[in-house]
């Protein structure tokens, strides 16, 4: 590991297991915790920094003084990158989709802080950036120059995220993350015990592809895991208030911070999916806290 990031990561805070006390998991003996990987660092929190970890010191280990990436409006991923670009000394460069607002929103403002270059490009052109997969594949690279896909979506990236689930040192069932790209998602059922599920569950509308994308993603063929696809409330960034209502009361009982595009999705299916008889009395579900929540700014 390059010693700038072993410096950088000293500086995190542990990811603790949380356990939620709630009166609706004991009326149907449910055990049930969350991965706090939202604790791990103010900005690089929850799965960005587990993705980016090796990434980055691929890229330290090549020379690369830059590091081009994509995302939205509001993205964690970019936000992430900027920071630590900031912290490393790196150069970077965000293709954002969409046109430039009159007013950045709050995240963008951040990562201009942070002195990424910010690069607004149609949606058409957007959907063009997700063929290259690979570090070298973005045309017109620059000498030390480093292509990153959309949301840390490299193979480098299920090393950080393996490392998530060796730190779980409870017996348990079954585990549970959002989905955006897919990657956290493969890296976990990469890592996780044979003996343990592994439920995703998509944040984003129309994401059956998400399947052959994990598939392709995993080391070696897996049976113990599925995505859910039906707890997307509209599609990416979507809400509502039966939602929004859930993240409040959650975090008034837990004084867990969520967000409405990943996490506080995600446990609003489990508990929907508790009350439904979906998991067994019994059962010991860890669900992963996968930060991100700067991106609630886009809510308020």
């Amino acid at each position: 590991m390059h010693p700038e990031l072993i410096k950088l990561e000293k500086t995190f805070h542990r990811s603790i297991l949380t356990k939620i006390d709630d009166a609706l998991l004991d009326q149907y003996q449910i055990k049930l915790w969350m991965k706090r990987d939202d604790l791990l660092h103010p900005v690089i929190s929850g799965n960005k920094w587990r993705k980016l970890k090796y990434i980055l010191d691929h890229a330290l280990s090549l020379g690369a003084d830059t590091i081009i990436s994509m995302g939205g409006a509001y993205s964690n991923h970019l936000h992430a990158l900027a920071y630590v670009g900031k912290v490393l000394g790196l150069k970077t460069i965000g293709l954002v989709r969409g046109e430039q607002p009159e007013v950045l929103t709050p995240t963008l403002q951040d990562m201009k802080l942070w002195g990424m270059e910010l690069k607004f490009v149609s949606r058409s052109d957007y959907r063009l950036l997700r063929q290259y997969r690979n570090w070298q594949d973005l045309p017109n690279l620059k000498p030390r120059q480093y292509w990153l896909p959309e949301g840390g979506a490299q193979a480098l990236a299920l090393n950080g995220v393996a490392e998530l689930v060796s730190e779980i040192e409870i017996p348990y069932d079954i585990l549970c993350v959002p989905c955006g790209t897919g990657t956290t998602l493969a890296g976990i059922i990469d890592a996780a015990p044979e003996q343990v599920s592994v439920l995703g569950f998509a944040a984003l509308k129309n994401a059956g592809f998400l399947t052959t994308e994990v598939e392709a993603m995993l080391s070696r063929p897996r049976n113990n895991w599925r995505i859910n696809l039906d707890y997307h409330f509209g599609g990416f960034a979507k809400t509502n208030a039966e939602l929004s209502a859930f993240i409040e009361d959650f975090e008034l009982k837990t004084t867990i911070p969520l967000e409405p595009i990943y996490t506080g999705k995600m446990m609003y299916a489990i508990y929907d999916l508790i009350g439904k008889h979906y998991f067994k009395p019994g059962q010991r579900i860890v669900a992963v806290h996968t930060g991100g929540l700067q991106g609630k700014r886009g809510f308020s």
